[in-house]
Parts: structure tokens; sequence; C-alpha cells
């Protein structure tokens, strides 16, 4: 959930919401006179607590500002024992990472703080962060995510569509496809997650359950909201269905079974062959569904003696 940080409001709101992390914005949510005394109001938001279990990041500003460094440094300096990540916009390559990872590195070291204790996240937004994507990913120990961020890239790449995060008129396939693949493998081949951006029609809920849709069926780990409206949508579309997190439980519990009890490296369950690619797959449809709180229907019952199910 994207929370400006010159907001009050919206920053009391935001912990009330059903998500995964809250940022609190200091880069393009805030008017560029309000960025300054805006890093208060943030630094305030995470001392005074309130969060529970959700992610707490800050995105700072781009690297190429005047802002930048001191977002990172009085945000950090005050509130780093509150602060779980940051969100990097706009990186073009591993040097904007490296220099975010050195700056936290000499603040935790002055201040007291765990060292690597505040993870990074990095926004690929244009041509240069999406060609160099596999450098960013594999720059940092403290990297935990890579998150895709539409306007930007879209402008880069000179899309004919004026809204944020919807397909341009008049290309018929899915103008994002070749830009969630390349993030979703380098995240995947460096151990991180990855985020899929914003979808600024806050009405169109429609287009909205689509975009998630499409991200979530890729293996995207989540998709950023920008109204609370959002968050129920996006939820059910990164959860599993009720069928799809009962087969997922069912089939670890059949393969453990059959490989512990019988010793068979594949067996057979509801007419399908299942296996240890099998239970990969179900490993990452039954955790999305524990994460989203659901409940089993079915149990595995072993077949009977001399049978196989």
């Amino acid at each position: 959930m994207a929370v400006p940080g010159s907001n009050p409001r919206f920053l009391v709101k935001a912990r009330e919401l059903p998500v995964d992390e809250v940022f609190l914005d200091l880069e393009d949510a805030v008017a560029p006179a309000e960025k300054e005394q805006s890093r208060a109001g943030v630094v305030r938001a995470l001392r005074d607590g309130g969060w529970g279990s959700k992610t707490r990041a800050v995105r700072i500003n781009d690297v190429r500002t005047g802002w930048a460094y001191r977002d990172v440094v009085e945000v950090t300096e005050q509130a780093g024992e509150w602060l779980d990540a940051i969100v990097l916009p706009k990186v073009t390559g591993p040097l904007d990472v490296s220099w975010l990872d050195l700056l936290l590195s000499q603040i935790e070291l002055a201040t007291g703080l765990e060292p690597g204790g505040i993870a990074i996240e990095a926004q690929i937004e244009d041509a240069s962060g999406l060609a160099s994507v596999d450098a960013i990913a594999a720059s940092s120990g403290r990297l935990a995510a890579l998150v895709f961020g539409p306007a930007d890239f879209m402008a880069s790449m000179g899309m004919r569509s004026l809204t944020v995060g919807a397909q341009p008129a008049g290309y018929q396939g899915d103008a994002f496809h070749y830009a969630h693949l390349r993030i979703l493998t380098a995240a995947r081949a460096n151990g991180l997650q990855a985020i899929d951006g914003p979808y600024a029609a806050i009405r169109d809920l429609d287009g909205l359950a689509a975009s998630a849709a499409s991200a979530a069926a890729l293996g995207f780990d989540g998709k950023w909201v920008l109204h609370p409206d959002q968050v129920e949508v996006v939820n059910a579309e990164f959860s599993p269905s009720q069928a799809d997190y009962d087969r997922a439980e069912l089939l670890i519990e059949a393969y453990d079974y059959y490989t512990t009890v019988q010793r068979r490296g594949a067996a057979m369950l509801d007419g399908e062959m299942i296996d240890e690619a099998s239970r990969k797959l179900a490993l990452v449809a039954a955790g999305r569904g524990r994460a989203a709180g659901m409940a089993r229907t079915r149990r595995f019952e072993p077949p009977a003696q001399g049978l196989t199910s």
C-alpha cells in the first residue's frame, strides 16, 4: 500500500488495512515543496508504531535528485529501529543500489543499528533499468525485491496510454509481458520477490482485477495498491482458489505418504501423476493459501492396502 508521507490522515488509516506492506512515500506522492518537511511526518509515523506485522518501508526520492541523501539519513538515523526496508525508485543500474547499500551501512555503524537489517526494494521503471535488471538483482545482499514501475516505464517506452498500469490502446497483446518476465526471472535467479506496480484507475476494479490476475498467474508475489478500495481485489487475485489450495495441500500430503511410506518417487492422485516437480508447484500454492489464512476442506486418505490412489 502506497501512502503519501505528507498526509497524516492517510498515514493513520493505512495502519488498519489488510496489506502485507505499507510504504510511506517521499517521492512521487509528495509535492516538491513538501518533500523536506514530509520526512518528519514519516519518522513520526514509524516511531508511533501500530503497524502490526506489516512490513514498514519508506520510498525515498531518486538518487539523482537533491533530496535522496537527506531522505535516507534523516529517516534512518531517527527511525531506523522501526524501518524494515527502503524502496529505491528509478533504478537504472547496479550502482544506484550500491550507493544506498553503502550509505545504509555507514548509518547503521554510526547509530548502532543491526548491520544489514534494513532491506532494499529496487524499482525498475525505465528501459535502462530493465536492460540492466540482471545486474541490479545481483548487486546487493540487502535486496529483497524487484518492483515494476509501470508509469515511468510506459513513458520511457513511449506507450500510447495515459492510465498508469493500463494496456495501451491498439496493442492486441499484453504490453507488459516482456518486462514482467524479465523482472521475474532476475528476481527468482537471485532469491528475490517480484512485485507488480500499481493500477491508477481507482474505480476500474475490473481492470485492476485483470492486471493483478495476469501478474499473479506469471508468479509475481504481490502488487502495489494506491487506494483502500483496491486492497480486497488484489488480495483475492493473489490468493489461490479454495479448490486450488485444497488440491495443493492434498498433493503435498499424498506425495509425502508415497515417498516415505511406500517409498515411491511417483504416484497417481485423482488420475494425475505426481512427483517431486508436482510437490514444488504445490508448495507455492499452499504457501500463498496459508499466508491468506485459508482453511483446508480436504484431507489425504491413504489407499487401502494393495491399492493405489
